[in-house]
């Protein structure tokens, strides 16, 4: 028994269960999107959080890192529950086919769990759905819960794909103006030199492909992504 699960936010930096493998890679036809509340972790009912999510969009991709776990079907079990719990705001699993670095036409594997957000307000309460950068910015600047604040987040976020060498424009683009924001309240924050950024061509797949909707999760109580 084994199974893989691809971590696209936190679980980048902080998978936070014990897994036997990890490897960097991405998935096809997602990307990574700031519209999804969190509620009781790093942000409150009455001021949510946005934490990201995947919007599917065909020819796009979305780097990360895949876990493996293997050895039993209690390890297994706990490891899933841990996970289930931790991403219970999201209201779908999806199984999808995961990419290593320099392949790009068969797939690494196939199968692996991705845990996704239903993008519907009225299905989904945790749904916040996409917003202006200035607004997104100053949520995630202003909001906080009793496991720390959301800028802290995209921040981590932000390093994280960096330290893996595939940073994200549109989470760099979402940081500075948290940084902007920050500045003008007041509080301040350490800010990234472009000399620290990676750069060279980004990997563009070849061929597009569905994703393939595994099941619906119960509601329960939402965690950090």
């Amino acid at each position: 028994m084994v199974f893989w699960v691809f971590g696209y936010g936190s679980l980048v930096w902080n998978p936070g269960f014990e897994y036997d493998e990890k490897i960097i890679g991405y998935i096809k036809n997602y990307r990574r999107v700031f519209d999804l509340a969190c509620i009781d972790h790093r942000g409150t009912p009455e001021h949510p959080a946005r934490t990201c999510t995947l919007e599917y969009k065909e020819g796009s991709i979305c780097w990360g890192a895949v876990y493996c776990v293997r050895g039993g079907e209690e390890k297994e079990r706990l490891a899933m529950k841990y996970l289930e719990n931790r991403e219970c705001e999201y209201d779908q699993k999806t199984t999808i086919d995961f990419f290593k670095e320099g392949e790009t036409d068969e797939p690494t594997l196939s199968g692996v769990i991705v845990f996704t957000s239903t993008p519907d307000k009225e299905s989904n309460k945790y749904y916040l759905g996409p917003a202006p950068l200035e607004d997104m910015a100053r949520q995630i600047a202003t909001a906080s819960g009793p496991c720390g604040n959301n800028r802290d987040y995209i921040f981590l976020l932000e390093k994280a794909m960096f330290d893996i060498g595939h940073e994200d424009d549109m989470v760099i683009e979402l940081a500075n103006e948290v940084r902007k924001v920050l500045g003008l309240l007041g509080l301040g924050v350490r800010k990234e030199t472009s000399t620290n950024r990676l750069t060279g061509p980004s990997l563009k797949p070849k061929s597009p492909m569905s994703p393939r909707k595994l099941l619906h999760l119960p509601e329960a109580i939402a965690m950090d992504t």
